[in-house]
């Protein structure tokens, strides 16, 4: 059992750490729809224990300010009316001090909280909102790459993050057919769309030892894969020819010579990184063009413990759709993953963006099959 108190302040903090370098002019900024300003990450995953655990079980707990639920509720349609997601950005109140003087206020009441002896659905509560701390740490990093990456200067980030060489030769790993336990059974936390335990037949199959590397899809790109509908589902050509997409995202096109945004700054593509924000369509289009496919999530996971993963999230050929038995919890927390379980597919893995403890082999991540802000990649099945 992890020591809860120790947890909780572990993760806490860390969000504080990788916002040290930025400015107060970087905490507010949302370019685009689905990208969330820093200084709405830090109050929503604040918010969170506030509503969840020190309104429920906290006695005579007095809340901070009784309008931050309806500003950073982000889709907890039980627990009331919020702000509306594009509308994020135009809060320029409460301030960044405000802001991190709320999370003191909390992990005060928190820490105080923790020290008693808290009933067992509290603790449960607490370790989702660790959890789910974690997810918005990784989705500051993809957010707070957007945000720079759209800006004339392209500034940096001081972080611990970055993709490493591919440097193993391409091979492909036999899995043998046979009925597959699926799902998480083990001891520790998990999702709840982890959970139903069930068998899955699994034809034989191959699977890439590798990512995709950048020198890998370049040859994509130039051999015209943009521009060939043939290799494109319907969507995703309908997709890229409104939208102009060329290339991944933050790609540009110098002198002849692909460059990229990266969180160190602008650079040459480097040739054997992994190729990454790659949408599904991108990824499917690739490996139509390599006359191969993408493996289903459930490949993926029977495949996991032959694979080096980690570097980025993984497009899988699965819709994200319940386990048998899935079940959702009552209230509010019910609504964490059932509710998105339509048109949106599964990616599985991790990132370097994802923190330390954070993913296992039964992970279900999942985006609609347009994004490309998210740290994704593509490993190949035949």
């Amino acid at each position: 059992m992890i020591n809860i108190k120790e947890a909780y302040l572990n993760t806490r903090n860390r969000f504080i750490t990788l916002c040290s370098s930025l400015e107060t002019e970087d905490y507010s900024v949302q370019p685009t729809e689905f990208v969330s300003p820093p200084k709405w990450h830090l109050a929503h995953t604040t918010w969170f224990f506030e509503q969840f655990v020190l309104k429920e079980f906290s006695a005579n707990y007095a809340v901070y300010n009784d309008d931050f639920a309806y500003l950073f509720n982000s889709y907890y349609n039980n627990a009331g009316e919020r702000v509306l997601r594009p509308n994020r950005g135009l809060m320029t109140r409460p301030t960044v001090k405000e802001v991190y003087a709320y999370r003191s206020y909390v992990d005060a009441k928190m820490t105080v909280f923790l020290e008693d002896t808290p009933p067992k659905e509290a603790l449960e509560i607490i370790e989702l909102g660790i959890n789910h701390e974690q997810q918005h740490q990784e989705l500051f990093y993809y957010d707070i790459k957007y945000i720079f990456g759209n800006q004339p200067t392209f500034p940096t980030l001081e972080n611990n993050i970055a993709l490493k060489d591919i440097t193993e030769k391409q091979e492909f790993i036999t899995i043998e057919e046979g009925v597959y336990q699926i799902g998480h059974d083990t001891s520790g936390f998990s999702f709840d769309n982890e959970l139903g335990i069930h068998k899955t037949y699994i034809h034989k199959f191959k699977i890439s030892n590798n990512l995709t590397t950048n020198a890998e899809y370049i040859a994509f790109i130039e051999s015209g894969g943009y521009t060939n509908f043939n290799l494109w589902h319907a969507e995703g050509w309908d997709h890229i020819t409104k939208n102009e997409i060329a290339a991944p995202l933050y790609w540009h096109k110098i002198k002849g010579v692909w460059h990229y945004y990266t969180l160190d700054g602008f650079k040459p593509v480097e040739p054997n990184k992994p190729v990454t924000h790659i949408s599904m369509f991108e990824a499917y289009a690739y490996a139509e063009w390599k006359q191969m496919r993408l493996p289903t999530e459930f490949e993926w996971e029977v495949a996991a413990e032959h694979l080096n993963y980690g570097q980025l999230w993984e497009w899988t050929n699965s819709a994200y759709l319940p386990y048998p038995n899935f079940s959702k919890a009552p209230g509010a927390l019910g609504e964490y993953n059932g509710k998105f379980m339509i048109n949106q597919h599964v990616l599985r893995g991790a990132s370097i963006a994802t923190p330390e403890n954070h993913s296992r082999k039964t992970y279900r991540n999942f985006f609609q099959p347009d994004m490309r802000w998210l740290f994704s990649g593509i490993r190949l099945a035949q």
